[in-house]
C-alpha cells in the first residue's frame, strides 16, 4: 500500500505537519463562520480503519460551537419507522457550521446490509435514494466531502489485537467489530457496490490509504483543505482592557469552601 511503501514518518515530522495543517483548519473554520458556509465531512471505512483518530485530529483545535462531531448511536424503535435519512438531516449544519460524521447514512450500505440489519428492499431503496439525497445537499449549497479509510486485513487484525490488550483502547472494540473479521469479503463486496452507486460527480468518494495512521491523517486533512475554497479571514482587533482599581472586595476565607485535594503533592 502507498503508505507502507513510503515508510513511516518520523514522529517530529508528523507532529510539525499536523500542527501546520490544524492551523489551516482553524483558518478554514473562521472562513466557514464568516461566510456562512456549510461543510459536511463524512468519515467511512472498515472497523479500526482510523476514522475516529482522523476525526479527532481534525476537530481537536477547532471551536466546538462551530465544528460538531456527529457519531450517532443505534437508531431507536421510533427512528426505525421514519425515512432513513431523516435522523441524519437533523444533524446537518446551519450557516457557519461544520459537521464531521463519524460514520453516516452509509451504515445502511455497509454493516446493516452485511449483517442483515435491514431488508433487501431497504438496501436497494437506499442505493437509489442516496445519490439523489446527496445531490440535494450539494444543490442547496452544502460543501460535502466523503472519505473512505482503507485498511488491509492484516493491519485491521493487528489493531484489534492491540485494542484487546490495552485497557485504554478496550472500549473501542465491540463484538460486532470482531465479527467483521469473518465477513471481510462480504464487506469488500458491499464497499465496491456502494462505490458504484454513490461515487457521483457532485459528491465523489476519496479513498485514504490508512495502514499508516499518521500518513492517513495528514493526507486526508491536506486534501480537505485543498478542496475547500477558503481564505484567511482577518481576526477582529482585540485589546486587553486595563484592570480597574480595587473597590475593597475581600475573598472569603478558604476554609469556608471545599477544595480539591492536592493529588500532585504525592507524585
Amino acid at each position: 500500500m502507498a503508505g507502507k511503501e513510503a515508510g513511516s514518518l518520523p514522529r517530529a515530522t508528523y507532529e510539525k505537519e499536523l500542527l501546520r495543517l490544524q492551523t489551516e483548519l482553524a483558518k478554514m473554520q473562521e472562513w466557514v463562520r464568516a461566510e456562512g458556509a456549510r461543510l459536511v465531512v463524512v468519515f467511512e471505512g472498515r472497523d479500526a480503519a482510523g476514522k475516529g483518530g482522523a476525526v479527532k485530529r481534525v476537530s481537536e483545535r477547532l471551536n466546538p460551537r462551530v465544528t460538531r462531531i456527529a457519531a450517532l448511536p443505534t437508531p431507536t424503535e421510533r427512528e426505525r419507522t421514519r425515512w432513513y435519512f431523516q435522523r441524519y438531516v437533523e444533524h446537518l449544519p446551519a450557516a457557519g457550521e461544520i459537521v464531521l460524521f463519524d460514520r453516516s447514512w452509509y451504515n445502511r450500505a455497509g454493516v446493516e446490509h452485511v449483517m442483515g440489519f435491514c431488508t433487501k428492499e431497504e438496501y436497494q431503496l437506499f442505493m437509489r435514494q442516496c445519490p439523489i439525497f446527496e445531490r440535494m445537499l450539494v444543490e442547496d449549497g452544502i460543501l460535502l466531502r466523503k472519505y473512505w479509510f482503507s485498511v488491509s486485513d492484516t493491519e485491521q487484525q493487528e489493531r484489534f489485537r492491540r485494542r484487546l490488550e490495552d485497557p485504554l483502547r478496550r472500549w473501542k472494540l465491540s463484538p460486532m467489530d470482531l465479527e467483521s473479521i469473518t465477513h471481510w469479503e462480504a464487506y469488500s463486496r458491499a464497499k465496491d457496490e456502494m462505490m458504484v452507486h454513490t461515487d457521483i460527480a457532485e459528491a465523489p468518494w476519496y479513498v485514504v490509504e490508512s495502514d499508516d495512521k499518521h500518513r492517513a491523517r495528514l493526507n486526508m486533512i491536506a486534501h480537505l483543505l485543498d478542496s475547500v475554497p477558503y481564505h484567511e479571514v482577518p481576526p477582529p482587533v482585540l485589546e486587553l482592557p486595563p484592570r480597574p482599581p480595587s473597590t475593597g472586595y475581600e475573598r472569603p476565607p478558604r476554609d469556608l469552601q471545599n477544595y480539591v485535594p492536592d493529588h500532585t503533592a504525592n507524585l
